[in-house]
C-alpha cells in the first residue's frame, strides 16, 4: 500500500489535478491500496476542511478501483471520531489512526482512545504506531487488548523493530493484520509473519515495491531480498530529511508532480539533491 503524498501548487494549495494523476498512476501500477492523508500526505499541515476534501477526492476518483484507507488519527479523541465518521460517510474502505501525538497518553489512555473511536464509528480501523514522530509508543500488549474489538483489524507498526512482529502475533488472532511502516526493514518484517506494508518508497516505484512484497509474502526470501536490493538506497535516502520532504522532491524530479511543500516543511536541501537523484537512478526510476 502506498502512503500517498499530497501534491501542491506553488501557493501551497492542494494540486487536485496532480493528485488525480497519482491515483491513476497507482491503479496502473497495481498498488494494492492508497492511504490518503497519512504522515506522508502532510496531514499535520493541512487544515481540517482540506483534510476532508482530499479524502473525499481520493475516494471519488478511485471509484472503487482500488481500496482507499483514510488517515483519520488525531491527538484529540473527538476530532479523530469526527474525521473517521466523515471517512465512512464518503465511502473510504478503512481508516488509519496514528497514536495521539504530543500529549503522551498512558497505555490505558491509548486503549480507551481507540476503543471509543471504534465503538463510535463502524468502519474497519488500523492502528498506527510511529513513536519516532509522536513521542508515544503503542506497546504490543495494548495492541493485543485492542485487537479484540471487532472493527480494529490491524496495526501499522513503524518502529523499525522487526522483533515486534512476533511479540504482537503471539497475542492477536490470525486474522489481525500486521503492516510495516518502515521501508528499510519491510522484507524482514513480512518474512517474520507480517502481512504487508504502507510504503513511502511506493510513491516512486510502486510496481517494484508490490512485487517485492508479493515475493516476501510467498516466503521467497532470496528473491524478495534480491528484488529489493536496488531500492535500498531509496529506502534510506527518502529519509535524509523529514518525510515527505525527500519523496516530494524525488517525485518532482521524475516529473510526476510539482515539488511544492507546505510550511513548516521546506524543500529538500541542495546538499541532498545528488544523493536522492542517485538513489532514483539506482532503482531505475530515472
Amino acid at each position: 500500500m502506498v502512503a500517498l503524498v499530497t501534491p501542491m501548487m506553488g501557493d501551497e494549495s492542494v494540486d487536485f489535478d496532480a493528485l488525480e494523476r497519482l491515483i491513476e498512476f497507482h491503479i496502473k501500477s497495481k498498488t494494492k491500496a492508497i492511504v490518503a492523508m497519512g504522515t506522508t500526505g502532510e496531514s499535520a499541515t493541512l487544515g481540517f476542511k482540506e483534510h476532508r476534501e482530499v479524502v473525499r477526492f481520493v475516494v471519488e476518483k478511485a471509484a472503487g478501483r482500488i481500496p482507499v484507507i483514510a488517515g483519520t488519527g488525531a491527538n484529540s479523541t473527538t476530532e479523530a471520531i469526527e474525521l473517521t465518521q466523515f471517512a465512512k460517510e464518503v465511502g473510504a474502505d478503512a481508516c488509519l489512526l496514528v497514536t495521539p501525538y504530543y500529549n503522551k497518553p498512558t497505555q490505558e489512555g491509548l486503549y480507551l482512545h481507540y476503543k471509543k473511536i471504534a465503538q463510535t464509528v463502524d468502519i474497519p480501523q488500523i492502528l498506527y504506531n510511529v513513536p519516532g514522530r509522536t513521542a508515544c509508543d503503542l506497546l504490543p500488549e495494548t495492541i493485543g487488548r485492542l485487537s479484540t474489538i471487532s472493527n480494529i483489524v490491524g496495526v501499522k507498526e513503524a518502529t523499525g523493530d522487526v522483533s515486534r512482529v512476533g511479540q504482537i502475533k503471539e497475542i492477536v488472532d490470525e486474522d489481525f493484520d500486521l503492516y510495516t511502516g518502515d521501508d528499510a526493514t519491510a522484507v524482514d518484517f513480512i518474512l517474520e509473519g507480517g502481512h504487508g506494508g504502507i510504503s513511502v518508497t511506493a510513491n516512486v516505484m510502486p510496481a517494484l515495491v508490490s512485487e517485492v512484497y508479493d515475493e516476501a509474502l510467498a516466503g521467497n526470501a532470496e528473491n524478495a531480498r534480491m528484488m529489493d536490493a536496488p531500492l535500498t538506497e531509496l529506502h534510506k535516502n527518502l529519509f535524509v530529511e523529514a518525510n515527505p520532504i525527500p519523496v516530494k522532491w524525488a517525485m518532482a524530479e521524475m516529473g510526476l508532480m510539482g515539488g511544492a511543500i507546505r510550511l513548516p516543511l521546506t524543500p529538500l536541501s541542495d546538499k541532498y539533491h545528488a544523493l536522492v537523484r542517485q538513489a532514483l537512478q539506482t532503482a531505475g526510476a530515472l
